[in-house]
């Protein structure tokens, strides 16, 4: 039984023939969000690997780990008995933190040394405004 409307029976049942292509799109759509999610989260990964990690972009904690000897693809080759940084729920898929500890404290230093040479230039700013103001405060007083 041929119909001139855009649904069809199929088994008794009346069906729309757009329904598997919007099913299709809904499909495609969650897979596109679970792929931007994927490279989001490389991102903040990528993102966070500077200084010594306080949180994995997981939300896993961090543990402080000796190596025996490189394990992991990505490990260095620095020595046998070297410390990491890694997260709880490491895997090895490029979303946790798996950080030699050398790094993390190298570049942890580096920004502390920055804040001391900001900190040095802020004090002699204000040592120059107090010896400003201490010049008027005489001027005022003769």
């Amino acid at each position: 039984m041929d119909l001139d409307c855009s649904y069809h029976y199929t088994d008794n049942f009346l069906t729309d023939p757009y329904e598997e292509e919007l099913k299709e799109e809904k499909r495609h759509r969650k897979k596109m969000e679970k792929m931007k999610q994927h490279c989001d989260m490389v991102g903040f990964v990528a993102d966070d690997q500077y200084g010594i990690p306080r949180r994995c972009p997981c939300g896993g904690s961090i543990n402080h780990d000796v190596s025996p000897s490189p394990k992991f693809k990505h490990d260095f080759d620095i020595q046998p008995g070297s410390r990491y940084f890694t997260c709880t729920k490491f895997k090895d898929d490029g979303l946790h933190f798996r950080q030699p500890w050398v790094f993390g404290v190298e570049q942890e230093i580096e920004k502390l040394v920055m804040k001391v040479k900001e900190q040095s230039k802020t004090i002699e700013e204000m040592r120059k405004q107090i010896q400003i103001q201490a010049e008027e405060i005489a001027k005022l007083r003769t």
